[in-house]
């Protein structure tokens, strides 16, 4: 059986990704909106609803504009949204199958599903676990960074590969009024009652994302070492077919001392790590922010609601 799929906002970075993925299926009927009628609400309105699924890669106020051209008596199509429009809304599916034990399940009926931010899929997935075992607190005071590719949008991708601008070969912090808009899911998806205190960094380098969370003894409701928390975290993600849970401060895990950011690219994997000691520990989460970051976890969300495989299609 083919699935018709549209992707509205099929000319940005998400949206050019899901297209390559798409591209390589022979499940999928890939429904083209002219050039000239990218902009029309009706051309928009019949390409969706004509739809089974339909995927959103727009800002947050044109994802709501295609959401309400869905037609009422519509009950078929699927709306898989990237935006942050949706993300802590109840009545939206959260596009993170791993993020608990019912989650999966939802997602395999649900018509609307909002695909995770980059950094928030890396924050909640290696600290929610650690909330819902109750080691962590819900009113743990977060304090977590994430350091990214330039792959974020055509702008940057442009200003970093014009090159000549010595400025852009240093790591480039920014959402210094720490109001960054992952912000919101972070806190909701974790289970914490506050958001984290949270500064991402751009590197000189395309893509590949690397978010690392502090942690002191004292914080935690229980003692505990960094060896059970990667345990925890461990048993959480058994079988996960798209998380690996790495060995406790092995050395196999560095490269020559200094961790690798882009070693998940061109996979949608996640690789969850512990690093530190009795008295202060740090959870790392890396991915590639193009895979799981964004594309490849909109097409995961679509596996799962159109019945396939979840990883038909996804490298690991």
């Amino acid at each position: 059986m083919t699935t018709k799929v549209f992707v509205d906002g099929q000319e940005g970075t998400t949206g050019l990704k899901i297209f390559e993925y798409l591209s390589q299926r022979r499940d999928i009927a890939v429904l083209r909106i002219d050039e000239a009628k990218r902009k029309d609400v009706e051309e928009r309105r019949r390409l969706i609803n004509a739809s089974d699924v339909t995927f959103l890669c727009l800002p947050d106020v044109a994802s709501r504009e295609s959401v309400s051209l869905v037609a009422p008596d519509n009950t078929n199509t699927v709306m898989i949204d990237a935006s942050t429009a949706f993300r802590t809304q109840d009545d939206w599916a959260y596009g993170l199958p791993e993020l608990t034990r019912a989650q999966r399940e939802r997602m395999r009926t649900a018509k609307r599903i909002a695909v995770p931010g980059c950094h928030a899929s890396a924050f909640v997935l290696s600290v929610q676990p650690l909330v819902a075992s109750g080691l962590v607190p819900a009113d743990f005071d977060a304090h977590a960074y994430s350091i990214t590719g330039y792959s974020g949008g055509k702008k940057m991708i442009a200003e970093y590969e014009a090159g000549g601008d010595a400025r852009l070969m240093s790591p480039r912090p920014y959402a210094l009024a720490l109001t960054h808009k992952h912000l919101p899911e972070m806190s909701v998806r974790t289970g914490l009652k506050r958001a984290p205190v949270f500064t991402p960094i751009v590197g000189p380098f395309l893509k590949g994302l690397a978010v690392t969370t502090y942690f002191s003894s004292a914080q935690l409701s229980r003692k505990t070492t960094p060896q059970e928390v990667r345990d925890t975290l461990a048993e959480y993600y058994n079988n996960e077919p798209f998380i690996r849970v790495m060995p406790f401060d092995a050395e196999s895990n560095l490269d020559s001392g200094f961790f690798d950011v882009q070693a998940c690219n061109d996979t949608n994997r996640v690789d969850v790590f512990v690093f530190g000691n009795e008295e202060r520990f740090v959870t790392v989460a890396r991915l590639d922010n193009l895979g799981k970051g964004a594309s490849g976890a909109a097409i995961q969300c679509m596996n799962l609601a159109i019945g396939a495989d979840e990883t038909t299609g996804l490298a690991r």
